[in-house]
Formats: structure tokens, sequence, C-alpha cells
């Protein structure tokens, strides 16, 4: 057996749906090589996979696991405390490749990762190192920051100043005056940005470098003055601390994009919106049309995620319309994006399709939705967008394919008719269709080929000359159709390292 066959069985056994847990739990042996940690990180799992992945003596397989998007992050808990800092990282810094919407840790998790006095056995990685993973991973919900302002352990309630708007003002205030020196001074720290004067006295020096701080700091006028003079004025049109004489210049910028940062917002004035929706740029008029919707700032923060993003937006989905100031307890109300969705202003329909909470009878609506970049919205955000749906946008924009496919509720059927599609990636899916009578296994596409190999129609028959063809072996290695006598068979020559293939393995 070549080494080439011998890796494509493991690969393809490695991720096949029907594969019972006794055959996966071979695949952790170490002589099955890469394709238990990518088992390991890559799929869903049963529950005793699971165990036998978290009791593993391998690092490496538990640092794979630690990684995985797929498995109840609850079931995971063990390796908050586990003997490798390397592990722990792993299920700090979250799934691979940052896919677009990360689901948070619970809160058992979070507590244990932050309140660790060492990073592991190994000595690779300190603490602080692990939880700076934790930190930038999105892992952690706003809702943990509010729950630990009041925490017994001092350590934590640090931890609640970092993200300090995010707290309620009686928060903020006991933090401020907590009995804990380093709480306190902590916490006094973070209360910089919200002090003009101290946020001037911080930057002695001002640029475009510190357009983050014009753009979520309290201003002083001398910054305000900054801001015109050096042209970082759009951060500031947007900052919900910025002063009402500042919003007035701002709201007759030359940049329309100003104009419309301005318009939005909840804070103007009726004579300034009037004045907006006037404006010669439509796009101005549009964002002063939408002011009666952003009577606070969890709703223009709505709005913001939304206008101007366009069709083939991929920006991170994180806790429903929050960002590090918000808290989704003072989000928009459900009867806030109801209105949102059967608004005549597009702008507002893509808003409420992106609320995964819309009942079903909008979402309905809103899947049928004239506007294009409304359809899109609701198949990359709401849970109850319909097949149908799915299969148009992964059609239509190839951009929005990974975070689609990773969908539980992508249809995997339906796609026979796509067959002769020229883009490869369409006829992959249908080479995989089971509904196919004649799976193209002769693509001349590599990863066609694999998809048809994989697909449940073939026979147990069809399946034998296909495991000994390096273009097909991996997806017949994955198909659910191979019986498990066939596995581990295909394992005990894999794991034995034989070096043909005899006619006893076929049982």
């Amino acid at each position: 057996m070549s080494d080439s066959l011998r890796e494509r069985w493991l690969r393809g056994l490695a991720f096949n749906p029907a594969a019972p847990a006794d055959v996966l739990i071979r695949l952790l042996d170490p002589a099955a090589g890469d394709a238990g940690p990518l088992m390991c990180e890559g799929r869903d799992l049963p529950v005793a996979v699971i165990d036998a992945a978290l009791r593993h003596p391998s690092g490496v397989i538990r640092g794979a696991l630690a990684r995985n998007r797929y498995v109840d992050p609850v079931r995971l808990a063990p390796l908050a405390s586990d003997p490798s800092g390397l592990v722990r990282a792993r299920l700090a810094s979250g799934p691979r490749d940052w896919p677009r919407r990360v689901r948070p840790l619970p809160d058992e998790i979070l507590v244990t990762l932050l309140l660790a006095q060492d990073g592991g056995e190994d000595n690779r990685l300190t603490a602080k190192e692990i939880i700076a993973e934790l930190e930038s991973s999105r892992q952690i919900p706003l809702s943990f920051f509010r729950s630990v302002a009041g925490h017994a352990q001092p350590e934590l309630r640090t931890v609640a100043t970092w993200r300090w708007e995010s707290l309620t003002p009686t928060q903020r205030v006991a933090l401020l005056d907590d009995p804990d020196d380093g709480v306190r001074e902590t916490a006094q720290d973070r209360n910089w940005a919200l002090e003009p004067e101290r946020v001037e006295a911080r930057l002695p020096s001002f640029g475009p470098r510190n357009a983050f701080v014009f753009g979520t700091c309290a201003l002083s006028p001398a910054l305000v003055e900054q801001c015109f003079a050096d042209g970082t004025v759009l951060p500031m049109a947007r900052n919900p601390h910025t002063p009402a004489y500042a919003l007035v210049r701002l709201a007759r910028h030359p940049d329309a994009e100003v104009r419309a940062s301005v318009a939005v917002r909840p804070d103007v004035g009726p004579d300034l919106v009037a004045e907006l929706r006037s404006d010669p740029v439509e796009y101005v008029r549009t964002c002063a049309r939408l002011h009666p919707f952003s009577r606070a700032w969890a709703e223009y923060r709505a709005i913001d995620q939304v206008i101007g993003h366009g069709p083939d937006c991929t920006c991170p989905i994180g806790e429903p319309f929050t960002d590090a100031h918000v808290d989704p307890a003072v989000g928009p109300s459900p009867d806030w994006f109801a209105s949102c969705a059967v608004s005549e202003e597009a702008v507002l329909r893509r808003v409420a399709a992106s609320w995964p909470g819309l009942p079903a009878e909008l979402a309905e609506a809103l899947a049928q939705d004239d506007d294009e970049e409304v359809r899109i919205r609701l198949a990359c955000h709401h849970p109850l967008a319909p097949p149908r749906l799915l299969l148009d946008v992964f059609l239509t924009r190839p951009a929005h394919r990974p975070h689609l496919l990773d969908l539980p509720t992508f249809p995997r059927t339906g796609w026979a008719h796509l067959i002769d599609h020229p883009d490869a990636e369409i006829r992959t899916l249908a080479a995989a269709d089971p509904a196919l009578s004649d799976p193209p296994v002769q693509d001349p596409d590599a990863s066609v080929r694999q998809a048809a190999a994989a697909n449940a129609s073939l026979s147990p028959h069809a399946l034998e000359p296909l495991l000994t063809d390096p273009h097909s072996a991996e997806g017949a290695a994955s198909n659910p159709a191979l019986p498990v006598p066939r596995m581990h068979a295909l394992l005990d020559h894999c794991l034995d390292g034989a070096a043909t293939v005899p006619a006893a393995v076929r049982g």
C-alpha cells in the first residue's frame, strides 16, 4: 500500500459521517498521523470519541479538540485546566481561520482560564499570554462582563472593566470605588476614555493614528478642533460623545460620508435632520430618512452595522447587533426589529434580516424581498432562512460560500440539476447530492471527483475500485455506504503499515 493511499484512507475515514465511535477512536492512534488531529478539530464527534480525546496522552490531539467548532463547548470544559498550556491556549484562541460566527464559551470555561495561576506544565506560555488569546478571540460574550462586575473574586471584577462602557452606570461607580486596590486602580484607568481632560492629556500629539480615540472617547474642545484641523472627522461623526456644537459643523462637512454618519445619529436635532433630508447626495438623504428608527444608540449601532456594507460583506457575525460598547440586554427591542422588517426603506429591512430572532413569518417575507442585500443578510444571519434561499445565495455570491457551508440548515440535496455547471465548487456540491443517479467520479476537477466518490448513492461494490484510485480514495473512504467491517479492515492495514492491499481486505 502506498503512503499516498494510506493517507487518503485515513483522512476519508476520519470524516466519514457513518463511522462508528470505535472506528474514530482508532484514528487517535499516533500511527494514524494527521488524521486524528484533523478529525478532532474538523467535525462533530460522538461522546465516546470526545471522551477518548480528552483523556488522550498527546497534547496534539487534545489541542486539536480544543479548536473544534462543532462539538458542544460544554464538553470541552476539562481542557480549560489541561496540564498543557498550549492546549489551554488553543481553547482560548478559538476555532482556526476565524469563522464569521464564533460561539461564546460557557462561563465555567471562561472563569477557569481567567483565574489560572500558571501557563501549564510545559512552560511554553504564561497565564497572561493565554488570557490575551482569549481576550481577542470573540469567545467572551458581553453578558459575561456584566455578570462578573460584582464577583467575589477581584481578578474577575478586573476583567469586567475590559468592556467598560458595556457596564451599567451603577456597576462602573461600584468598580471605581472597589475595596480592592488593584480593581479600583484598573477601573479608574479604564474610565479615562469618558473624561475629556484625561483623553487630551494622554494624546500629546494628534493625527490619523488616533482615529480610534477620536471615534470612541469623550473629546475636549481642543481635541474637537484638532480633529477638524487634521481631517480626522469621520470617526468624530460616529462618536457618541461628540458635542452638539461639533455635530452642526459635521452635518455641513463637504464629505458626504461624514454627513451621512451624522444624519442617522440618535442625538441629532430635528432641524439638522430636516436639513440633511434635503442633502444633494441620495445616500445622505437615505440616512436622514432612517432617523426615526435610530432613537437610541443601540438602534443606531444596529443600523450602522448594516448600512453601506454591500452585498459581499463578510464582516464577523458576533452577538446580534452588538460591539464592544453595547450589551445585548440594552439592544433594540423585538418590536423595533419587526418595524424594520416592514419598512419601505431597504436599509431597515436589511437590519431586520440580520437579526436572528426575527419571527418566522417576517423571515419568510424577507426571503422573497426585492432587495438582494435583504435576502443575502437573511441567508447568512437567520436560522429560519429557507433552503432555497441558501442555495440561491451560494450560487450567486461566492464570497459567502464558506460561511453558508458551515450552517446546519444548508441544503445538501437539490443540487443534481447543477452537475454540469461550469463552476467546480458548485459541481462539487452537486456531485455529493444523494439524489444523483450517476455520480461523476471521472470529473476533471479533483474536488468534484472526491465528492462523487463520497456520494451515499454508490454501492459498497462500486466503492472498491475507487478506494484503490488515488484520485478518489479519500472520497470513497468517507462514503457512508462503506461497510463498517471494511472501515476496520482499511484501518488494520493503515495502522499496521502493510505494503500491499490483499484481497482479504475487501471484506
